[in-house]
């Protein structure tokens, strides 16, 4: 305490008088740096505290958790509505092609696809943080179910003896018995997305920069692109998994591909030239037409009318989807006597299925100014792939546009998207992610020290 006093005399010259005490290093260290002490809370008072339920933390949880509230009824129906019908229709007619392929690459009958559209897509309109990626089948996640599929429900554990001592498939026993699998395996990854949600792993998306998101989102375009050649041509070739499988996939191609079916190479480049051509017309004129023209859906139609028609596959050996049933089908429980198995393929699947919807709805976020909670994200989809694996369903994620593919990559960070691209092609997505991930926090550790 310091005390300072003046002089009252007027003749004398102003001065003035300090008194103050004798603080030593230990009287400092003691009473003045740490005089605040944090007392430990116990284990009690923290779970209370967590567990005290509030008018503003309870608006909090449900706000955080059905996003939808938060901007549904601020939604403007005149600016809003009829690009979001279009955009809707115009994702909805996509998916529909979509759906039917990508089930056949997970070894599922092509139905089961359109369920996966259906479901899922209803249930993230809800939960879901961003406002733009469609949730829905894509074609790495069914390659990498597919590949689960085929080996706990191969083709010799149906096979019976044909007419002349030879083998046949009972393949009607072998599908079931594959969508019990498939089933079984969106449940488990369901469930493991939503306890890491819970746990907050979401905080992972902070390690997927932009450069990443772009070689990842280049790499699983590779291996989309490399999974359909074999359809292209129409030759038969094992399944690939794992490290280096787009190379093993495309050394099958080319050892077969003598017997490469003119007929469906035809069709299918005649299909791809339209698509593109019309395309071009919606590019050009997006302002002009109400709609875009619904490219897919015409293939679809049109392509089905000339197979049935010209009975392709019986007269040019072109392989069909075959018989869609109507309806849907009632619920049911699947079968967790598979979950021992099917756990690391699980924690695989989701985690890849994560990071293509994170790093698309981060790319989305930035690109149009909001944010979007990697945690919720992962709740979201939890939940997405446990209830709807209750219908018939097989993991779903967001799907991937071309034009972000395209889409030009930061000049001073193209490091980091070199290696993201290229251990994602050769060593696969999970260990590609993985990898790239690491390279990421190691560069952001040398430019922090240096």
């Amino acid at each position: 305490m310091e005390l300072v006093t003046a002089s009252e005399e007027p003749s004398a010259a102003l001065m003035y008088h300090v008194e103050r005490p004798i603080f030593n290093e230990g009287y400092i260290d003691s009473e003045l740096l740490h005089r605040k002490k944090r007392t430990p809370k116990s284990f009690q008072r923290r779970i209370a505290e967590h567990l005290r339920c509030s008018s503003e933390k309870a608006r909090s949880v449900v706000f955080g958790f059905l996003p939808i509230l938060t901007w549904l009824p601020s939604y403007p129906l005149k600016e809003y509505l009829f690009g979001d019908i279009v955009s809707g229709i115009s994702t909805g007619v996509m998916q529909l092609p979509q759906g039917l392929a990508y089930a056949m690459l997970a070894a599922v009958p092509p139905v089961f696809g359109l369920y996966s559209s259906f479901y899922p897509v209803l249930l993230y309109t809800f939960l879901g943080t961003s406002k733009h990626i469609s949730i829905g089948t894509f074609a790495v996640i069914s390659l990498m179910i597919g590949g689960v599929a085929v080996r706990e429900a191969p083709d010799s554990m149906f096979a019976v003896n044909g007419t002349n001592a030879s083998q046949v498939v009972d393949f009607e026993a072998r599908d079931a018995r594959r969508v019990e699998v498939v089933v079984a395996l969106t449940t488990l990854v369901g469930i493991i997305q939503f306890v890491l949600g819970l746990l907050r792993f979401g905080f992972l998306a902070i390690y997927l920069t932009e450069p990443l998101v772009r070689g990842f989102t280049t790499a699983a375009a590779v291996h989309v692109s490399v999974s359909q050649i074999k359809y292209l041509l129409g030759v038969h070739t094992p399944r690939f998994n794992g490290p280096l499988s787009v190379v093993h996939s495309l050394d099958a191609v080319f050892r077969n591909i003598a017997s490469t079916n003119v007929v469906t190479l035809i069709i299918g480049l005649v299909c791809m030239v339209f698509l593109y051509f019309i395309k071009d017309l919606n590019e050009r004129f997006k302002k002009k037409l109400p709609i875009p023209i619904p490219g897919e859906i015409i293939v679809v139609i049109v392509s089905t009318g000339i197979s049935y028609g010209m009975v392709m596959s019986e007269n040019y050996g072109v392989e069909v989807v075959g018989k869609i049933p109507t309806g849907l089908l009632p619920p049911k429980i699947p079968d967790f006597s598979v979950f021992p198995n099917l756990f690391p393929d699980a924690f695989a699947i989701a985690v890849v299925g994560f990071s293509i919807a994170i790093s698309l709805a981060k790319t989305f976020a930035l690109k149009h100014g909001y944010s979007v909670d990697g945690n919720q994200e992962l709740i979201a989809l939890g939940l997405c792939n446990f209830m709807s694996s209750f219908f018939h369903t097989f993991v779903v994620t967001a799907s991937m546009s071309r034009s972000l593919v395209q889409e030009s990559t930061g000049g001073h960070t193209e490091a980091i998207w070199l290696v993201s691209f290229f251990a994602s092609v050769l060593l696969g997505l999970d260990y590609g992610l993985v990898v790239a991930m690491g390279f990421a926090i190691l560069t952001v550790i040398y430019r922090t020290q240096w």
